[in-house]
Order: C-alpha cells, then sequence, then structure tokens
C-alpha cells in the first residue's frame, strides 16, 4: 500500500544518493551514453530535475508539463550543463518537490498527470521515487538494479504488473520470486506464461531496464513476452 509519509523520507535519501553518486562525475562524462537509447547522462539529470520542477505543478493544480513538445525542448536545452549547474538543479528542484509536500493538503484527492493519467496525490512521492531510483540506474555510473533497496524493488514489481494488467497485447503472466513472491499481469487472452527470477530480473523485465528479464527462466508458456514501452 502507498504511504506517502513513508514515502517521502524514501525519496530524500535515493536523491541524496543520486546526488553523492553524480558528484563524482566530471563535465565530459555527461555527454557521454547512458542506458537510455539517444539520452546522455545529461540528459536524465535534466529529465530528473525537470521532473520534480512538473510534480510541483501537479501537487499546485497545474497541467504536469506545457506539452510534450515543450517537456522535450526543456530537457534539450539543459542536457549540455556543467556538472555543477546540474547538481545545483537537482538539489533545489528536489527541495522544491519536498517542501509542496510539507503542505497542509488533501491526499486522498485525484490528481492528474502526464497523458491525462490520474492517480491519488499520496500516491505521487512514490511516482517520484521510481523516476529517482531507476533513472539512478540509467545513468550508467555503477548503480544497477541489483542495488535498488529490496523495498523499492518488490514495490515496484508490483506497481508495474498493476499496470500491465489488463493489456489486450500482454498475455496472462503469473511473475515468481521462485515461488516466494507472486504477481500476475497481462490481459486474458493468449497463452499464458510464468516468468520467474530474482527480483532484480523481474523489474528489469517489467521496466524495460537491464537485460530486460533475459535471465529469467519461463516455467511456462511460450518465451517471454514483449511488453510495450512504459
Amino acid at each position: 500500500m502507498t504511504d506517502h509519509v513513508h514515502d517521502l523520507p524514501s525519496v530524500r535519501e535515493a536523491t541524496d544518493r543520486l546526488l553523492t553518486a553524480v558528484a563524482k562525475l566530471d563535465n565530459a562524462s555527461l555527454s557521454e551514453e547512458s542506458h537510455l537509447p539517444g539520452w546522455t547522462r545529461g540528459h536524465i539529470l535534466a529529465h530528473l530535475a525537470r521532473n520534480a520542477d512538473a510534480l510541483v505543478n501537479v501537487f499546485e493544480g497545474r497541467p504536469m508539463y506545457e506539452s510534450g513538445t515543450a517537456r522535450d525542448a526543456d530537457i534539450e536545452r539543459d542536457a549540455g550543463r556543467p556538472l555543477e549547474e546540474h547538481l545545483r538543479d537537482l538539489r533545489d528542484s528536489g527541495a522544491r518537490f519536498l517542501a509542496t509536500t510539507e503542505r497542509d493538503q488533501d491526499w486522498s484527492r485525484t490528481v492528474e498527470l502526464r497523458n491525462g493519467v490520474t492517480d491519488l496525490a499520496s500516491n505521487v512521492p512514490f511516482r517520484r521515487l521510481v523516476e529517482v531510483e531507476l533513472h539512478h540506474v540509467d545513468l550508467n555510473i555503477g548503480y544497477e538494479l541489483s542495488d535498488l533497496p529490496e523495498e523499492f524493488t518488490y514495490r515496484e514489481i508490483a506497481f508495474l504488473a498493476d499496470r500491465w494488467s489488463g493489456r489486450p497485447e500482454v498475455p496472462p503472466v503469473t511473475l515468481t520470486t521462485y515461488g516466494d513472491r507472486v504477481w500476475h499481469t497481462g490481459g486474458t487472452e493468449g497463452t499464458p506464461v510464468t516468468l520467474s527470477g530474482p527480483a532484480d530480473e523481474l523489474v528489469g523485465w517489467l521496466a524495460g531496464r537491464g537485460l530486460a528479464g533475459a535471465h529469467l527462466a519461463v516455467e511456462e508458456g511460450e518465451g517471454l513476452p514483449e511488453l510495450p514501452p512504459l
């Protein structure tokens, strides 16, 4: 169950962990490729800062982004900045996000995110945590899926399994960490599939990260299903 009171300290900790890691880089390394096709490390850092500000917009009842085009343009504009500017922006935007969450507000209200997606305000801190943790992995600086906090990994598996539930292009899928924990996702059509493996491999498949589930064992079915892009 998502709990903003629990999640907000996790956002702070994950942001501090990210900032500490990024501070060890140099300007040249920011222009190198990340794990995300077409994005440098600078693109990821720019996105993380602008995402924090976008979530402030969400809490304050404004559109998350002015438009998809404006979002992409802001990332391109900021991607090539020097390291110190990225670090300052990440710190300041992260602080603005946390300050917004400290105000008295109705956490049970529905807010609108990007592309018409809606959610409870209480779920937004976890969504920010997902951005920080997964994009830390995407930076390609030594923080791997296996380094993600265990609690986060299990919650993200459940979150993404729910996201792909009911999708007709995804067959019925059962996910298991070798029988320890079980999740279900996908639609109702097609040959059922059962996948097993370590939690980091499961989240990698669901999120399209790392080896994207290449090392998962197919216990039942015709192979590893292809998921839509996030």
